[in-house]
């Protein structure tokens, strides 16, 4: 995973289906690619937007992050 590309919070943040098409989110310093997921159309999943890290929110979710699994890791997130 260290060839991957890194982004900062604030590049993220534009991956969220409204400043870009591109709907991304982030969890434990890895870059999802959620753009084609049903659930993530506009940037929104329930209470949680596209373009930011939910790793601190995935303790709400009736999920756990096996649901990450599905997804392609496009980047990591720069702290």
């Amino acid at each position: 995973m260290d060839n991957l590309p890194h982004y900062t919070k604030q590049q993220l943040a534009l991956r969220n289906g409204q400043d870009k098409p591109q709907v991304w989110v982030a969890y434990k310093g890895k870059i999802y690619d959620v753009t084609e997921s049903r659930l993530w159309k506009s940037g929104k999943h329930y209470e949680h937007w596209a373009g930011q890290d939910l790793t601190e929110e995935l303790a709400d979710a009736p999920h756990t992050e096996v649901v990450f699994e599905k997804f392609e890791i496009i980047g990591m997130l720069t702290i």
